[in-house]
């Protein structure tokens, strides 16, 4: 389970995530979007949501994809900056994925991000 701090519950971060860079991978899609540094405020705690549409199965399915979503987003906290805002969308093929797999096709879409931000970062 993530820790109250570290859930995202506000549809404007939610927003503001979606405006972020993106990583795809066949089951999940994450979505970053760094922290303001020029607004000390912003940084706190990294913050995470998800989104598992019924697109993916039923109310017992798209349940089951979260809590796997929640236990592999919480190991992986130490890998973002404070104040970052993470979202992951579960795809359809996420409903048949075991944990294994969720978390490949999660780290594979946070080396997409990774890479995307290095690349602009190096054109800035």
């Amino acid at each position: 389970m993530l820790a109250a701090q570290n859930r995202m519950r506000r549809s404007e971060d939610f927003v503001r995530a979606f405006h972020g860079v993106k990583g795809t991978s066949s089951r999940v899609l994450v979505f970053l979007r760094r922290a303001d540094v020029d607004h000390q405020a912003d940084l706190t705690d990294v913050k995470v949501g998800f989104v598992v549409p019924k697109s993916v199965g039923n109310s017992v399915v798209r349940h089951t994809v979260s809590r796997k979503l929640r236990h592999i987003m919480r190991a992986r906290l130490h890998e973002f900056h404070p104040g970052d805002l993470v979202v992951v969308r579960a795809l359809p093929p996420s409903a048949d994925a075991s944990s294994e797999d969720l978390a490949r096709d999660i780290d594979a879409a946070c080396l997409k991000i990774s890479r995307r931000m290095a690349k602009r970062d190096a054109h800035a």
